[in-house]
């Protein structure tokens, strides 16, 4: 059985394995929902949890677009404008609600999917994953702190014990940290709503 020191060298390991969908390796064609489907579960099967798990199905596509997510595709084909939004939906789902996604996702379709302004979509993304390592580099530090904050606690337990609790321990605290981190981006995006339907802009 791994200990805990162990455990987060794995968990350094793992995060070193993951990627982001770079905008040059999207097809600048256009492509059908299995060519979507293909692509995606392809470039993204790192940070799939479990080896069986589907990145995207064409179910998931269908309630994308039913939700406002997602503008529908063009002669059953998807842009790479539609890429960028997939991918971004592929974070976003994880923690939070399609009506928060789809506000969220609002002025963003609306002034630049398909070059309806001189900031395109594919300029949006590359300017916010040019962040990823400073981003990744931060995480790994804040990790380190917490997992070193853990290890004054239950130091008196005998080893297996202890290793258990300060385990469940620094869990607790990258769970509060997340869920204060969600709760601030469900403030922000309930803000936004409330700005767009005091200024008429919000979808009917």
């Amino acid at each position: 059985m791994k200990n805990n020191n162990e455990k987060l060298r794995g968990i350094f390991a793992r995060l070193d394995s993951l990627d982001y969908v770079k905008p040059e390796q999207i097809p600048n064609i256009d492509l059908y929902m299995d060519q979507v489907t293909t692509f995606m579960d392809e470039h993204l099967k790192k940070s799939k949890r479990y080896p069986d798990d589907k990145v995207l199905t064409k179910t998931m596509i269908n309630n994308y677009a039913k939700n406002n997510l997602l503008p529908p595709p063009i002669k059953k084909k998807y842009t790479r404008e539609h890429m960028l939004l997939l991918i971004y939906i592929y974070y976003f789902k994880n923690f939070l609600a399609f009506s928060d996604i789809e506000t969220l996702f609002q002025p963003i379709t609306e002034e630049h999917f398909m070059d309806h302004s001189e900031l395109s979509l594919q300029d949006i993304y590359e300017q916010i994953f040019s962040q990823e390592k400073d981003q990744m580099k931060q995480l790994k530090e804040d990790l380190i702190r917490k997992f070193r904050a853990v290890q004054t606690v239950f130091t008196e337990q005998e080893e297996e014990d202890r290793e258990y609790l300060q385990l469940f321990a620094f869990i607790c605290a990258l769970g509060f940290d997340v869920y204060l981190k969600k709760q601030t981006m469900e403030l922000l995006i309930d803000q936004i709503r409330e700005e767009r339907t005091s200024d008429g802009k919000k979808k009917k």
